[in-house]
């Protein structure tokens, strides 16, 4: 009888600690995503072409706040040159962010809060991890507005939002 009670107490702490490593494990690849798009941030602020990009996927896609800016990486990088060779890109100081991962450990998505030049945007994403880094595979940034002042925010865009329109209908 002991021997049975020593036995599934060793299954149960067995399994225990395999639940732990799971949740330590989903937390670790949290902080190193944290890490990458902290770092991806950094390189534009600092102007670093080659780490910004580098932290991002071959078929990586900006989509900025204009309606026009829908970015292959190719075409992102070369809008993106004649900024960073200025020495000042963009600085964007992140306030808060949610990281979430897909089943496999190899797709992760995020939702952030940032402090830009534009005041509070959003930001979300999907990382790819490439040969064991994350990199940028897919960013939207996004302009935030107060619910209650909208009307405001549609009557500066209208003109420009009619032309664009115009132009994606034809």
């Amino acid at each position: 009888m002991k021997l049975f009670k020593f036995a599934c107490i060793g299954v149960v702490f067995f399994f225990s600690c395999q639940n732990k490593e799971v949740r330590l494990d989903a937390n670790l690849v949290k902080q190193d995503i944290n890490t990458n798009i902290e770092a991806w941030h950094k390189a534009a602020s600092e102007a670093d072409f080659g780490e910004y990009f580098g932290l991002m996927t071959k078929d990586g896609v900006f989509i900025g706040t204009d309606a026009s800016e829908n970015w292959q990486l190719n075409e992102f990088k070369a809008y993106a040159k004649p900024h960073f060779d200025k020495g000042k890109a963009w600085s964007f100081t992140t306030l808060e962010r949610t990281i979430y991962l897909d089943s496999s450990g190899k797709i992760a998505w995020f939702d952030e809060l940032l402090d830009t030049q534009m005041e509070i945007c959003r930001g979300s994403g999907v990382v790819e991890n490439v040969e064991g880094q994350w990199k940028i595979k897919h960013y939207v940034l996004s302009m935030t507005f107060p619910n209650d002042r909208v009307s405001e925010i549609v009557g500066v865009k209208k003109e420009a939002d009619s032309i664009t329109k115009t132009v994606l209908l034809k």
